[in-house]
């Protein structure tokens, strides 16, 4: 997936971004740090792909198990150090220092390059620090390494949003929405964006 904007043009863009969409912006890195961490010593030892189809049929409340299970399965990178790592930057970034986060993750994105959790969870360390151009490259890999990732998708789908790409976003909004039918935020983002590009395509 190709992001032609450049980091000098999003600086300009952020400027300018709608007011709602702050709240969007920080609800969204609270979702990312809290809701992928703690997990780990629950993964379920069933696979992603029967995971992933579970959720798609579950019900409301029992898409809030398959979430967890997911997201602790997507936490375990196969590596004592590399966990250690992930844990770590994510420590910082709930203390708020976005410099020792970058400085973890960037770590363990260099140690662990196939880990998708590790570029995801960075992402969102830059997103939370408007740095889009940044936090979109590393939401590009994690989707290379993962692409069933439906929070990196909705990270994607923001940024998007930001920078005036209503239609990108949209369509990133729907294809998580298609993994995991249950998440309020995406469904919401959704509902949010659909007037607006139903109205373009009149």
């Amino acid at each position: 997936m190709d992001f032609p904007w450049r980091y000098a043009t999003l600086n300009t863009v952020m400027a300018i971004a709608s007011y709602n969409l702050k709240g969007i912006v920080a609800a969204t890195l609270l979702l990312v740090t809290y809701s992928t961490s703690g997990f780990a010593q629950q993964a379920d030892t069933r696979d992603e792909a029967e995971l992933l189809r579970q959720l798609v049929q579950s019900t409301p409340d029992q898409a809030i198990g398959i979430d967890r299970q997911l997201k602790a399965l997507w936490s375990l990178s196969g590596s004592a150090s590399a966990d250690l790592l992930l844990e770590r930057g994510r420590e910082a970034l709930d203390d708020g220092d976005t410099v020792a986060a970058v400085e973890h993750l960037t770590a363990l994105t260099d140690h662990a390059p196939a880990f998708a959790e590790g570029w995801h969870v960075r992402a969102s360390v830059f997103f939370g620090m408007e740095r889009f151009g940044m936090a979109a490259a590393d939401l590009e890999h994690a989707l290379t390494l993962n692409p069933n990732n439906y929070e990196a998708i909705y990270g994607l789908g923001l940024i998007f949003e930001i920078v005036g790409q209503p239609d990108k976003a949209y369509g990133a909004y729907s294809r998580a929405l298609a993994i995991h039918p249950h998440h309020d935020e995406v469904t919401n983002a959704v509902n949010r964006l659909k007037p607006q590009i139903e109205g373009a395509a009149l």
